[in-house]
Order: structure tokens, then C-alpha cells, then sequence
């Protein structure tokens, strides 16, 4: 009667190792998470009066006052009162500080887009926002534009904008001066 009480209480060896391998394999069933997670951090280039000119890497979300502060703020000379401090930077943009009584005709300030040209909107990193100011391009277009360069990979060129639901040659003709790639 001892032996059969034995059995009882403990479980065969084979019962715990299928176990062991059923919370194995559920673990390992899980499905991995997705890489459409949107950029943690910017790379912005501050030039003109600040401290130090250079290359930046700021958090997403960041505005140009961050960008100042991060290349140690201005310089006695700099025009502060022509930058609007309150601008979110853009992955691929460029901040120029004037001095007072220059003409900051080197670079605008944190352009759409990131581009280095005033009004060329850069197809790869513009905002849904930042695409409807272009002519012809709605909220909906807009989220078309975004959603395909997600599920496809950034824009080779502006010729595949094309390639977009909604967006025909004639759209694309009013738009191919507006934006760029890189």
C-alpha cells in the first residue's frame, strides 16, 4: 500500500518534461514584434552664430531651441529674433543662425521635409501634415504617401510617387518640382 501511495503523489518524469517542453514551444510560437516602430531620435545640422556647428542627434520631437542648445547656444553676435524657436526639426534638416544685420540667405530654418531648398518637400521624411500643403494632396493622399513609404521602403525617386493609390501623371506633373528623395 506504501508503493501505490508513492505513485500517487508524484508525477511521472515524462509528465513534467511535456510539459516543460509545451511551455517551450508556446514561448517560442509568440509572434515577434514588428520594426514599424517611427524613429526615436533626428539628425539635424546647426550652422551659422552658435557655439559649435555640427551634427546633431536630438530626440524626435525636438525643436529648433533644442537644436541651438545642443550646439551650446548662441553667440553675442547671433540674430536670435529671426529664428522661431518653437519649429519641430526634421530627420535630414539644417538650422541656420544669422548674425544680427545678415541677410540668412545661406539656409532657411528647418525647412519641410528636411530639405536644404525652400519648399521642396522631402517625400521620404515629411509628415502627413507636411504633405498636404503640397497642391492637391488631401489628408487622404497624404496618408496614402506615408503608408506606402512604409510598406515599401523610402522613395527611390519622385517618378514612384506614382506608384501611390490616387496619384496619376497628372498629379504627379503639378507635384515633381515640389518634392525630392533625398
Amino acid at each position: 500500500m506504501a508503493l501505490l501511495y508513492f505513485f500517487l503523489l508524484h508525477e511521472p518524469p515524462e509528465a513534467t518534461r511535456l510539459d516543460e517542453l509545451t511551455s517551450e514551444t508556446t514561448e517560442q510560437a509568440t509572434p515577434a514584434e514588428t520594426d514599424a516602430t517611427p524613429p526615436t531620435s533626428v539628425m539635424i545640422d546647426v550652422k551659422g552664430a552658435v557655439q559649435q556647428e555640427g551634427l546633431y542627434e536630438l530626440p524626435a520631437g525636438s525643436r529648433i531651441n533644442d537644436a541651438i542648445e545642443a550646439a551650446g547656444g548662441f553667440l553675442p553676435e547671433a540674430d536670435s529674433r529671426s529664428i522661431n524657436l518653437a519649429v519641430i526639426v526634421l530627420d535630414e534638416s539644417a538650422v541656420y543662425v544669422p548674425k544680427q544685420g545678415e541677410e540668412s540667405s545661406e539656409l532657411p530654418n528647418a525647412t519641410p521635409g528636411g530639405s536644404a531648398e525652400p519648399g521642396l518637400i522631402n517625400l521620404n521624411t515629411a509628415t502627413e501634415d507636411e504633405l498636404t500643403e503640397l497642391p492637391g494632396i488631401g489628408p487622404a493622399k497624404a496618408a496614402a504617401i506615408v503608408a506606402h513609404r512604409t510598406e515599401n521602403g523610402p522613395f527611390e525617386s519622385t517618378e514612384q510617387l506614382m506608384d501611390v493609390t490616387g496619384i496619376g501623371e497628372k498629379s504627379f506633373e503639378q507635384l515633381k518640382e515640389l518634392v525630392r528623395v533625398r
